[in-house]
């Protein structure tokens, strides 16, 4: 009689439960919620390539931020009497008077360019993203890049030339006759959409890029017409994009100076004119502390617009990523 050999038990079978008796091999995958020694080093020197930015930037933004409010509470050292003491009249002054209306009038000049530069942008960018023609589109985006980055004393200069009150286009057309005039409220608002223009078209085009041809061939095929599809499709998914790029051009504008100062002066009052007049003491002495108070508001104000700006651009990225 012939008996069957006798199983030879397998480490699985000895202890199915991987406790004393399971066999470990050195291929054995590495315990959860454990990170690799290799990707713990990656992540130490990423972290070490970070250094000299957030140095560059605790020394060129941290250091004025904090001399800033330190002396936006304090006296004037070339005040008479409590040149250092602690005080809330900075402040307060800053939002008082012509300083309040100068606030004001950059507000007013930002929320109306910042609008202005989003609808007309928009459209431009429309145009480029759906253009058979790639020359063009890289053109356009070149040219928007140039011209987005074009502000100062050259612009000032340009708009001068062009459209003072002896420009080339200003004796050409006679605009002197019906009432323009370069340096005024209007005129400082057409120098800004130069380069406002362009920075909403750089802005919205990744957007206008993200939508899905699917979205609008869905949108066709439920016979809706290109209306429908931008009011119920495209608009609320661009809508966080849009307002994004409006808050950044509202702070590209309000901190805007040089186009303005060499452009009209002290003709349309603005905020950024009244921190240069406080510093170099062209309308009192010892108001060098009251222009950090005024550089203080100007800080609340972009903190504000910042904080509007970051969560919309999340939102739109879950969507067009």
């Amino acid at each position: 009689m012939t008996t069957a050999p006798t199983p030879v038990p397998t480490p699985a079978a000895t202890d199915p439960g991987g406790g004393p008796g399971a066999s470990r091999t050195a291929s054995s995958p590495t315990p959860a919620g454990r990170v690799p020694a290799a990707r713990r080093g990656l992540r130490g020197g990423t972290w070490l390539a970070t250094v000299p930015l957030l140095a560059f930037f605790a020394i060129g933004f941290g250091l004025p931020a904090v001399a800033i409010l330190t002396g936006a509470f304090t006296v004037s050292s070339d005040a008479e009497t409590g040149g250092g003491d602690f005080t809330t009249a900075n402040l307060t002054e800053s939002v008082q008077g012509a300083y309040w209306t100068a606030l004001l009038s950059s507000l007013k000049l930002s929320a109306l360019t910042a609008l202005i530069g989003t609808a007309v942008g928009v459209p431009i960018a429309q145009a480029v993203v759906t253009s058979r023609f790639r020359m063009l589109r890289e053109a356009v985006l070149t040219a928007s890049g140039v011209l987005a980055n074009f502000g100062g004393l050259p612009l000032a200069f340009a708009f001068v030339a062009t459209l003072g009150n002896a420009g080339e286009l200003t004796e050409l057309f006679h605009l002197t006759d019906h009432g323009w005039s370069l340096y005024s409220f209007t005129g400082l608002t057409v120098a800004y959409l130069y380069f406002l223009v362009p920075l909403m078209v750089l802005t919205i085009t990744p957007a206008l890029d993200g939508l899905r041809v699917q979205w609008r061939e869905a949108a066709q095929n439920n016979r809706a017409t290109t209306l429908q599809y931008w009011r119920h499709v495209a608009l609320p998914i661009l809508f966080p994009s849009l307002l994004g790029g409006y808050v950044l051009l509202f702070g590209s504008a309000f901190a805007a100076y040089a186009t303005a100062a060499a452009m009209v002066g002290a003709t349309v009052p603005l905020i950024s004119r009244q921190i240069a007049d406080a510093l170099s003491g062209n309308v009192l002495v010892g108001q060098g502390n009251l222009a950090l108070a005024l550089s203080l508001d100007m800080i609340i104000v972009a903190i504000l617009v910042m904080a509007v700006y970051l969560p919309l651009q999340r939102r739109s990225a879950r969507w067009l990523s």
